[in-house]
C-alpha cells in the first residue's frame, strides 16, 4: 500500500464554476453547500457557478468558496479512487487550505471550520483595506537573491517574503509602493516578477490586526486532536494538541508559509503519493519542482 498525501489549495485557485458539476453529481457535496448557505447567509453554490468574478475573488468570499468546493471534492475520491482514502497518512495545505486539511483530518467539524474561515476571511480583508499592499511572485531567483530584493525595496515600504513555494518560485508581500518597487528590481536580477491580484499582504505583520478577531473565533469552536498529522504552514510540521492547533493557526496569518519544508517533511515521513483535491492545480506544479518523480493525482470538477 502507497503512503498517500492529501494537499488542498489556497487563495488564488477560487475560478468561476469550481464545485459546481460536484454538487450536480454528488448528493454529499450539495448538502456541504446547502450547509454552508446557511452559515454564510449567501447562496455560495450560485456565486462560484455565476460569480461575478470580482466578488468570488474578495478575500471574505474566496476563502470560504475554496474550503467547501474543496471538502465537496473529496466525494470525487470516495466515487472513483476510494483507496486512496484508505491510503491517506499525512494532510497539508496551502495557507487557507490548512484548514480545510485539518476539517479533512477530524480536527475541525465542516461547521465549524467554517465559521472560522469566514471569520478570517473578513478579518484579512479588513486588514488589506486598511493598509494599501499587496504580493508579488518572483519566479527563477533563489531565496538570497529574493532577500536581497526585499532589502532594495525596503526605503519604500515593509517587504518580506511571504511563501516559499518551492525552488524558483517565492512571494514577497508588503506594503504597496515597495511591491511596486521590486517588480523593475527583480527584472534587473533576471527574474521575473508576476503582481498577485490578491487583497493585501498575507502572511506579514500587516494582516496584525486579523489575528485577534481569528483568536477569537477559534475559541468558540471544538478542536480536536487530527486523525492524521497535518503539516502546518508555519513551521512545516505536524501539531497533535487543540491548543497547538489554534495558537499555530493564528501565526499563520502574519507568518510565511513554508510550502517547499512542508512537503519535504512528507517525503521524509515515507510519502510516496500526492493528491490534490480542490480546484485548479496548482500545487502539482509547484511539487514538480520540490519532487518531479512523486506520483501526483486531481480531483476536481475537471476530472469529472
Amino acid at each position: 500500500m502507497s503512503q498517500t498525501a492529501f494537499l488542498f489549495p489556497g487563495q488564488g485557485a477560487q475560478h468561476i464554476g469550481m464545485g459546481v458539476k460536484t454538487a450536480q453529481r454528488y448528493p454529499a457535496a450539495k448538502a456541504m453547500f446547502d450547509q454552508a448557505a446557511e452559515i454564510l447567509g449567501y447562496n455560495l453554490l450560485e456565486l462560484c457557478a455565476n460569480g461575478p468574478e470580482e466578488k468570488l475573488n474578495a478575500t471574505n468570499v474566496s476563502q470560504p468558496a475554496l474550503y467547501v468546493s474543496s471538502l465537496a471534492m473529496i466525494e470525487i475520491v470516495r466515487e472513483n479512487a476510494p483507496e486512496r482514502i484508505d491510503q491517506c497518512q499525512m494532510a497539508a495545505g496551502l495557507s487557507l487550505g490548512e484548514y480545510t486539511a485539518l476539517a479533512f483530518a477530524g480536527a475541525l467539524s465542516f461547521e465549524d471550520g467554517l465559521r472560522v474561515v469566514k471569520v478570517r476571511g473578513e478579518a484579512m480583508q479588513a486588514a488589506a483595506e486598511a493598509t494599501p499592499s499587496g504580493m508579488v511572485s518572483i519566479l527563477l531567483l533563489d531565496e538570497a537573491q529574493v532577500r536581497e530584493l526585499c532589502q532594495q525595496a525596503s526605503s519604500a515600504g515593509l517587504l518580506q517574503i511571504a511563501n516559499y513555494l518551492c525552488p524558483g518560485n517565492i512571494v514577497v508581500s508588503g506594503d504597496k509602493a515597495a511591491c511596486e518597487q521590486v517588480v523593475p528590481l527583480a527584472e534587473a536580477m533576471g527574474g521575473r516578477p508576476i503582481p498577485l491580484k490578491v487583497a493585501g499582504a498575507f502572511h506579514t505583520p500587516i494582516m496584525q490586526s486579523a489575528t485577534d478577531k481569528l483568536a477569537e473565533v477559534l475559541e468558540t469552536v471544538t478542536v480536536l486532536p487530527p486523525k492524521m498529522p497535518v503539516v502546518s504552514n508555519v513551521d512545516a510540521q505536524p501539531h497533535h494538541t487543540s491548543d497547538e492547533i489554534r495558537e499555530i493557526l493564528v501565526k499563520q496569518v502574519v507568518h510565511p508559509v513554508l510550502w517547499e519544508k512542508s512537503m519535504q517533511t512528507l517525503l521524509d515521513a515515507g510519502i510516496v503519493h500526492f493528491c490534490e483535491i480542490g480546484p485548479g492545480t496548482v500545487l502539482k506544479g509547484l511539487m514538480k519542482r520540490i519532487s518531479r518523480k512523486s506520483p501526483f493525482d486531481n480531483f476536481n470538477d475537471e476530472s469529472l
